[in-house]
């Protein structure tokens, strides 16, 4: 059975990684891959991000199935065309990728169905919006409404701030075209927790939870980043916490997706806050996060294409998806000055030994070895019974892994 991965990040490489563990899977192209993809187990990566000459390669390699990992062919709806070509793809449609491709889309779902979330207002003129935030209480969250790899939210804590934000979405448009329309919304004081979800339109699974460490320096310090490393499970995600989440988010949203008619068998990525008035949803994504993927599917037992499988079946109500009773710890190796500027094409050296507990994002193969490629090069896992002893596995792994100028966080799994 031959299956396509489409993407080029860490969340790929895991995905692939975990996937080529099935007996059922004989073979993963990777489109368009990365240094990591390029050397795992079944894989071969294909040079293609074109959405027309993906399908093309998956008839003429008779691909079972697709599976879709970054946001933004989902959002462009790689899946209805695929679809329309007479393909077999794992990703929802792009009405239903607007959860994540709109965020003024997602926060009017959320309302509409009754989804917990902070209050907010939508602008489409800078002048407006400015005279919003010079009366609004602060902190307040501005976010840019489309898609800006993981970037475009600003926690202000004063007017100038929420000012400087605004003129940089809006104005100088840093995004592209993704902040020409803000969302500026209630700021909420808890801690954040991350729960990836498998749904094949009929009934939503969540995944073990997970906690993002954002900034990038140690104590939460810092810019925001795509995610400098993850525990997993979440600590502050109790029984309670869990049980609230599945009433008052993930069972309204399901309804949402079904009222609306989205196509959507695929990943649901839920961004909660943890408050002392309850949980609430931040964000929605429609696709596994990124650096959250690696520990999670580090946890998972059961076979990730089977899983998969069943959800393109309608079929998630009758499985259940296990897990392993342990902690897992990522952290993430940096190149020296992101989010800002950096030097590409250092030599990665990996001992062999750990070569399981890495995965490869900002990385390529070129002349038979693996060169710096990005900002977050890539995610080495410690797994333990206990958060200490899998920290302590993921620092002794990191030891392991080299490349010039290499920067991590030195407080991933340390939560208060």
């Amino acid at each position: 059975m031959k299956l396509l991965l489409v993407g080029a990040g860490g969340r790929e490489h895991a995905i692939a990684w975990k996937i080529a563990k099935s007996p059922k899977v004989d073979k993963i192209f990777v489109a368009p891959g990365n240094g990591g993809t390029a050397i795992e187990n079944k894989c071969e990566n294909v040079d293609i991000t074109d959405i027309d000459e993906l399908i093309v390669f998956a008839k003429e390699n008779e691909i079972y199935l697709t599976i879709v990992g970054p946001e933004d062919p989902l959002a462009k709806g790689i899946t209805d065309k695929f679809k329309a070509a007479g393909l077999r793809v794992f990703g929802p449609d792009k009405a239903g990728a607007q959860l994540e491709g709109s965020k003024s889309y997602s926060k009017e779902f959320m309302k509409k169905y009754g989804v917990k979330t902070a209050a907010y207002e939508v602008f489409t003129e800078v002048n407006t919006a400015l005279l919003y935030v010079e009366n609004c209480a602060y902190p307040v969250v501005i976010k840019a409404d489309g898609l800006a790899a993981g970037k475009g939210v600003a926690i202000c804590e004063t007017k100038d701030q929420a000012i400087e934000a605004i003129n940089s979405y809006m104005i100088d448009d840093i995004f592209n075209g993704a902040g020409q329309k803000v969302v500026i919304e209630e700021f909420l004081d808890g801690v954040e927790a991350s729960i990836l979800s498998i749904t094949d339109g009929k009934t939503i699974i969540p995944f073990i939870s997970a906690k993002d460490h954002k900034q990038i320096f140690d104590g939460g310090k810092g810019p925001n980043t795509g995610g400098m490393g993850v525990v997993a499970p979440n600590p502050y995600v109790t029984n309670a916490v869990m049980k609230e989440f599945e009433d008052n988010i993930m069972a309204k949203t399901l309804t949402g997706i079904q009222a609306e008619g989205f196509d959507f068998k695929g990943i649901i990525f839920f961004g909660l806050m943890i408050c002392e008035k309850g949980t609430y949803l931040l964000e929605y994504n429609v696709r596994m996060g990124d650096p959250e993927t690696q520990s999670v599917l580090s946890l998972m037992e059961s076979d990730l294409f089977e899983v998969i499988e069943a959800a393109m079946d309608e079929k998630l109500s009758e499985i259940t998806v296990n897990w392993k009773d342990e902690v897992s710890v990522n952290v993430v190796l940096a190149s020296e000055g992101y989010p800002g500027e950096f030097v590409k094409g250092y030599l990665i050296t990996i001992d062999q030994s750990v070569q399981d507990n890495v995965f490869l994002a900002g990385a390529k193969m070129e002349g038979g070895v693996l060169l710096t490629n990005g900002g977050r090069v890539l995610s080495v896992i410690g797994n333990g019974k206990t958060i200490e002893e899998a920290r302590e596995t993921a620092y002794r792994n990191l030891d392991l892994v080299k490349f010039k100028d290499s920067y991590f966080r030195k407080d991933i799994g340390i939560c208060k």
